[in-house]
Order: C-alpha cells, then structure tokens, then sequence
C-alpha cells in the first residue's frame, strides 16, 4: 500500500513540480513540503501546523485530503507503544480479574490517545496568523485559483492594461474591489467581473469555500478570464505596411463576428506538445509519428511544441481550411492564436509568435 509520503511525492513529480515552485504557489517552506514527503513529523513545531499543512499541500495536488488525513491517523496509531499483548505478557500467572482490569485500562488508554488524534485535526481550513501582512498575486494564465485573506491582492494584465483587484471584506457578502467600483460574490456561484468598464465580462470569479464566521480562514476563490473576451488592437498608421504586419501578426481568416474552429494535428516524429484551450486549464503529452490530435477552440488557443517540424497543423473554420507554419526543423516554438477586435469593427483570426 501507498505510503502517506510517497504518496505527495510522486503526485507532485507526477505533475512535474518543483519543491520550490510548490513553495511559491502555497507559501509553504521548502523543508515542511520535504518533511511531509519523508513522514518527518518531529520537523513541525506542532501538529496543527503539520495538519495545516497537509491540507494545503493535499488540496493544492488535487488529493483527497480526508484521504491523507486516514493515512497520518494510522501512521500516529503505529507509533503508539506498549499493545495490549504486551500488557497481559504473563498471562497465566495473573488472576482473570486482574488481567480483566488491565485489558480495560489499556483499551481506555488507546481510546483517550486516539480521541486526541481525531479531535485535533481542524474541522476549518488553516488560519492565518493575524500578524501576516496582505498578499499581492498575479494571475499569469488563464486562472487563478488559491485561499485568499482580507487584503490580498490579485493583478490581471488585459490587452495593455493591468486591472487591480482587492480582497476588501470577508463579512457576508464577501467583497472585492476593483478598478471603478465594487462587486459582492455569493458562495458556489459564478459572478462576471467587468474590469475595464466596457460592459463586458472580462473574467468570471467562483467562491467555492468561505465562512464569515471565521474570517482568519479565508475564502477560496477561483477567477477566470473570460472566453469570450476579445481583445481591440489598435494599429498605428504611421507603420510600414511590415511593421504593421509584424504588430498585427499573421491573419487566418477575416469576418464580421467570431466563430469556434478546429485544430487537426498531426505528428511527423516524436514531440512534446502542450496546449492551451480559451485560456483554460494546460494539457502535455508527448506524441510519436503518425499520432493524430483534434481540438476543438471556441476562440484562443496556445501551442508549444519541442520541434516545429514535427507537427503539422491544420486551421479548419467555417467551411474553409489553411495550414499553418510553426517554424523551422528543430525549433521550439509558441504560437498564440485567437480572435482580434480592429479598428472598424471587424474580427480577424490571427496567428501570434512568442518569444
């Protein structure tokens, strides 16, 4: 059976983590995350903070934390010394009330250790300290996702500009602030987020674990860029028609709305490919010749590949079809493709290059 230890330690290699890209994403230090994965208890400075600790890092590896907590409650269950067989060593040369009284007296011992075992595990998520100064994150992707605490801040970078949202209030509602006003979020609801007062919903924001009864416990909230949001470019008419080009990037199709599209992919050699779907959740895998994938893309998608000739792409969209180049033998490449809003109105499907 699986280990508690090595249980973290291969989810967490599993999804190619770090220790210390585990640290920063869970404000965890690096030697309480190694302790957890060796079973070296002793290293916390109590068990609740172990506990605490274990939750986050459970919850953050996406594993059932009742699950670990089973699995610490059986660990701690070992380690207790002296087992009833060993309290009746002699069996024979006790009386039977006598060895009755001893039995019982170390059941009830076993029951009052176990009691504390149970009792102490935290029914709420861990608290933090009231003395810890607010938290200022970056929402990097498509989504952020974590426990926040009154203060904390979240920056979300849409198009040019750099949108600030705070934590005001954890009293009932919980309250956010951003960029012109306020917004109010109701428990396991998704609650749209105008950020730059266009009338549009740039970003969708989930509270999913919240009690204002315990404000110190914080809320978890999930927010999520918008689908559906597509971005203005404005290009500068004082450009050469190849700076413009350059500025405006490759243009697949031109039409009067946006429309979803397909990519069919297929590989020429071995390839490690990730993808990207409307700025949701990255998927890696690795491919070997002759492998097919298709996936279907409502309006952004994000491609990595570890050689660009090894995969050729197809571009399918009402009715029409182009093939698309990544770049050259051997290259490692990122291309951005998604819907640009112009300067008259249009939409343009538009093929980007990152460095």
């Amino acid at each position: 059976m699986e280990s508690l230890g090595d249980k973290l330690k291969t989810t967490r290699e599993a999804k190619g983590y770090t220790y210390d890209f585990v640290g920063r994403e869970t404000n965890i230090a690096r030697r309480y995350l190694e302790a957890l994965e060796n079973e070296h208890f002793s290293k916390f400075p109590g068990e609740p903070y172990l506990l605490g600790f274990l939750r986050n890092y459970g919850e953050y590896l996406g594993l059932n934390v009742d699950e670990l907590f089973s699995m610490y409650r059986a660990i701690k269950i070992q380690e207790q010394p002296v087992p009833v067989e060993q309290l009746l060593k002699s069996p024979h040369s006790l009386s039977r009330p006598v060895i009755a009284l001893i039995a019982a007296a170390a059941l009830l011992v076993l029951a009052g250790v176990s009691y504390l075992i149970f009792a102490r595990i935290p029914a709420e998520p861990p608290q933090r300290n009231l003395i810890q100064l607010p938290m200022e994150y970056t929402l990097e992707g498509s989504f952020l996702e974590r426990r926040f605490y009154k203060g904390d801040t979240i920056l979300v970078n849409l198009g040019n500009e750099q949108c600030r949202i705070e934590l005001r209030s954890l009293e009932d509602p919980l309250t956010l602030i951003i960029p012109g006003g306020s917004v109010k979020l109701n428990l396991s609801g998704d609650t749209g987020v105008d950020l730059n007062g266009d009338g549009i919903a740039d970003m969708l924001v989930t509270l999913s674990d919240y009690d204002p009864r315990t404000p110190n416990a914080g809320a978890l909230i999930r927010f999520d860029l918008n689908v559906n949001y597509v971005p203005e470019i404005t290009l500068n008419p004082d450009l050469s028609p190849d700076q413009a080009a350059a500025q405006a990037g490759t243009v697949i199709f031109t039409s009067t709305n946006t429309y979803p599209f397909t990519m069919d992919i297929q590989f020429q050699s071995y390839c490690m490919f990730r993808w990207e779907v409307d700025r949701r959740e990255r998927t890696e895998r690795y491919f070997s010749r002759g492998d097919k994938l298709t996936i279907p893309v409502q309006n952004t998608i994000r491609l990595w590949s570890s050689n660009a000739t090894a995969v050729t792409t197809e571009l399918n969209g009402a009715g029409r079809n182009v093939t698309l180049n990544l770049g050259t033998a051997g290259e490692v490449v990122v291309i951005d493709l998604r819907w640009i809003r112009d300067n008259d109105g249009r939409f343009r499907l538009t093929q980007y290059r990152l460095e």
